[in-house]
């Protein structure tokens, strides 16, 4: 009889009492020795068995089953409690970086509809006129113009073409405001309305007309996986320039000292695999899902899933409605995430 212990190993195996036997012949060696390999075989299988759970005795067919080894799978449109980040694995785990979108995610959509699209719109006109003549300006002239002339070709409504480089002043600013009032209020998430956006919100925050908002969740989420060697990236539509001022001047301070570095959309539209691509390859990460991105977009959601990235949907008050059985990880907060 074989004594295992609770951990699997072996405890002793007694030996059966027998009366004294003559020295075996040669002709027994082999029949013992075949003997001693069959019951080295069974004490290694009964070992294993009872690590793996299993019990011999009762007959199965097909695949193994065992309940108590169930792997542990997150279901869609609930919060992720303590836990896991990933449904392959038991252990938590901690990723390497997080990336973190900022409207719905670190920041109110109002904030960003209510606040800084006006501020944009109403001073364009004068930033334009103030630093005509400027590198700055002249660079996004020149991307303006080549998003018009796109625009045009592709029949986008309310386009106003943009008179020459040698035209008056006032008629370039004039066609240039028209065109921006209009993608503004389009939403459009195109490099060349974003850059002219940071640069006059650069004015409104150097001047104290304009202070960033994030949610109470979000300073200590932040300085928490600074401290643990959490890296973390911002990855928005605006600007660098923008997300720079939006983290650097807000309700809690300068937040920049917790971050890392900044995308946008010069890497990539945010619904595209190909972005998420490319951030993973400029992170240096070992493999995708060492990174964890939060979004409060379902399409965006999917194109970084689909690369292999960590996703987390957050619902914060005021988010668009997500698809049923969407399938991904939500959370309402950032002390909702387990590291």
């Amino acid at each position: 009889m074989y004594v295992l212990s609770p951990t699997g190993s072996l405890l002793y195996s007694p030996l059966p009492k027998s009366s004294p036997q003559k020295p075996p012949r040669c002709s027994d060696c082999a029949p013992l020795f075949m003997k001693a390999k069959c019951n080295h075989y069974l004490v290694n299988s009964a070992i294993k068995f009872h690590q793996l759970g299993i019990d011999p005795s009762i007959p199965t067919h097909g695949s193994i089953h065992n309940p108590k080894r169930v792997p542990h799978r997150y279901t869609s449109n609930t919060s992720l409690k303590a836990g896991a980040l990933s449904s392959n694995n038991d252990t938590p785990t901690t990723p390497r970086c997080v990336v973190l979108d900022i409207e719905g995610t670190t920041t109110p959509i109002s904030f960003v509809t209510d606040v800084l699209f006006p501020y944009a719109r109403d001073n364009v006109g004068m930033h334009l006129e103030a630093t005509y003549d400027s590198d700055d300006t002249k660079e996004d002239i020149k991307l303006l113009r080549t998003q018009v002339e796109d625009d045009l070709q592709n029949g986008v409504i309310g386009v106003v073409p943009i008179p020459p480089d040698d035209a008056e002043k006032e008629e370039v600013i004039s066609a240039l405001v028209a065109n921006v009032e209009g993608m503004i209020k389009a939403d459009r998430k195109i490099t060349s309305l974003k850059q002219l956006q940071g640069h006059i919100w650069h004015t409104g925050f150097k001047k104290n007309e304009l202070e960033g908002v994030v949610y109470d969740d979000v300073p200590q989420a932040l300085e928490r996986w600074h401290a643990s060697g959490v890296k973390v990236y911002i990855y928005s539509s605006g600007s660098r320039l923008a997300q720079r001022l939006l983290f650097g001047y807000t309700n809690y301070g300068d937040l920049r000292k917790y971050l890392c570095g900044f995308f946008d959309t010069t890497i990539g539209n945010k619904k595209e695999t190909k972005s998420y691509i490319e951030i993973s390859e400029s992170l240096g990460v070992d493999k995708p899902s060492d990174i964890l991105f939060v979004t409060d977009v379902y399409q965006e959601a999917v194109a970084a899933k689909a690369v292999g990235l960590e996703v987390m949907i957050s619902v914060r008050p005021g988010n668009g409605p997500l698809p049923e059985n969407h399938g991904f990880m939500l959370i309402k907060s950032f002390t909702e995430i387990p590291f």
